[in-house]
């Protein structure tokens, strides 16, 4: 499997960068973030594109002793390097692709041309370090960027149209189209074969049923078949096209990239080492019903509260190594402030545990992954820990909630140089309980 650039690269754009730069540029986390996404498929791209172009590979060979990893925002800002290389990639497209995703994220055309220099840069010098690292030549360079092009059509976010960009789809991203015309086909000559399969499969039974018709009708049993033959024959097309049906709903619902089965009413998560089953279902929280996991966060703090586990604590030293993980209580990339899509649905099962055990109390804690400047990782885990205390707050049981505290990267296990979904175990909010 080809490495995929883009992980490697957005190892140097996390949460700590976007909030640097959003203070710098005066726009607004959730903007550099949608900027940034729409940006670095672009950038690499362009940089695939042109693979042949010796000025692209004298920049990513030159990137990996420049220094340019270690302050983006300040060594990417009027870099000639960077300006030069982007006029060339880009040529009398580079506008319409800064004002196209200017549009598309909500900020300055201005500040999206910044971006797009710290972009190129990190792009630059991830690349020139990995080549470093692992002794490509020119050759090899360049067959790692034309090896991007088939994963780069399928990361644009939705929203921004590649035609919006300006780009030539089939140019750019050329691969994809060939992976897309490859799935098509392999999906045809698998329903193909199938139908095959199935043909033969009701020929044969058709075939013996018409032998025990012919038998039956010698012993004068005929008319029983007459009815009887077209029933079975429909019964069979029903349970074949039922089979099929199932197959592909199970099929539909795993995400090989990411080791993450999804069926109609479960997940299971695997970690390499060991898997863990989540099966949505209603939690009883004193008769009333909260829809979670089992051996999800409600399920685990309900179960430690019926249990007396938190009265039988006589102090906090009992209690400061269980923590909760939230299941669905995520942030934008980069944000303190803005939820993910359905976070508050779990956030509103933790004021109902907390209102029906009116004496329990907690502690919040965010965490981020090992990427980025640990002083800005730290504050942005504070700011969504206490993001998440002011909404306890302002729904009435702030006055069981003990602290908010944001560790930063201290207990991330997974190393910056790994996948971003990798990473995102680390990236996480908890509870705890706490006397």
């Amino acid at each position: 499997m080809s490495l995929n650039l883009i992980d490697l690269i957005k190892g140097q754009l996390g949460p700590a960068l976007i909030s640097q730069a959003a203070s710098q540029l005066g726009e607004s986390e959730s903007g550099i973030s949608k900027a940034i996404s729409g940006l670095l498929p672009a950038v690499v791209g362009g940089l695939a594109n042109n693979a042949d172009n010796p000025g692209v590979l004298n920049a990513i060979t030159g990137a990996s002793s420049s220094g340019i990893l270690s302050n983006l925002l300040g060594n990417s800002t009027g870099n000639s390097l960077i300006t030069t290389l982007l006029t060339s990639i880009f040529g009398d497209k580079l506008a319409g692709l800064v004002n196209s995703v200017a549009h598309f994220a909500g900020i300055s055309n201005t500040s999206t041309n910044s971006l797009l220099n710290l972009v190129t840069g990190a792009t630059l010098g991830s690349v020139g370090k990995y080549a470093s690292d692992n002794n490509l030549d020119a050759s090899g360079i360049k067959n790692l960027l034309g090896d991007q092009k088939g994963l780069l059509s399928s990361l644009l976010p939705a929203g921004l149209s590649l035609a919006a960009l300006g780009l030539d789809t089939e140019k750019w991203f050329g691969k994809a189209k060939e992976n897309v015309e490859s799935v098509a086909s392999t999906a045809k000559d698998n329903l193909a074969e199938k139908a095959a399969v199935a043909k033969e499969k009701i020929d044969v039974t058709r075939s013996e049923i018409k032998e025990d018709f012919h038998n039956a009708g010698n012993d004068g049993g005929g008319s029983v078949w007459k009815w009887l033959l077209p029933i079975l024959l429909l019964a069979l097309a029903a349970w074949f096209l039922w089979k099929q049906c199932d197959k592909k709903k199970t099929e539909a619902g795993t995400v090989t990239g990411d080791s993450v089965t999804v069926t109609q009413d479960s997940s299971v998560v695997s970690d390499g080492t060991t898997t863990v089953t989540k099966v949505e279902q209603d939690i009883d929280l004193n008769g009333a019903k909260l829809k979670g996991y089992l051996g999800g966060m409600e399920d685990k703090m309900i179960a430690f509260l019926k249990g007396e586990g938190y009265k039988k604590a006589t102090d906090d030293s009992a209690l400061k190594d269980i923590w909760y993980d939230f299941d669905h209580v995520n942030f934008k990339m980069g944000s303190s402030t803005e939820l993910e899509p359905g976070s508050e649905t779990q956030l509103d099962n933790l004021v109902a545990i907390l209102k029906a055990y009116p004496d329990a109390k907690i502690k919040i804690g965010g965490y981020t992954d090992k990427t980025g400047d640990e002083t800005i990782n730290k504050k942005i885990s504070t700011d969504r820990a206490k993001f998440i205390l002011k909404w306890l707050s302002d729904k009435g049981v702030g006055s069981q909630v003990v602290s908010a505290e944001g560790y930063g990267s201290e207990f991330a296990k997974i190393p910056a140089t790994a996948s971003d979904a990798e990473r995102a175990t680390d990236r996480k909010m908890a509870v705890r309980f706490t006397k």
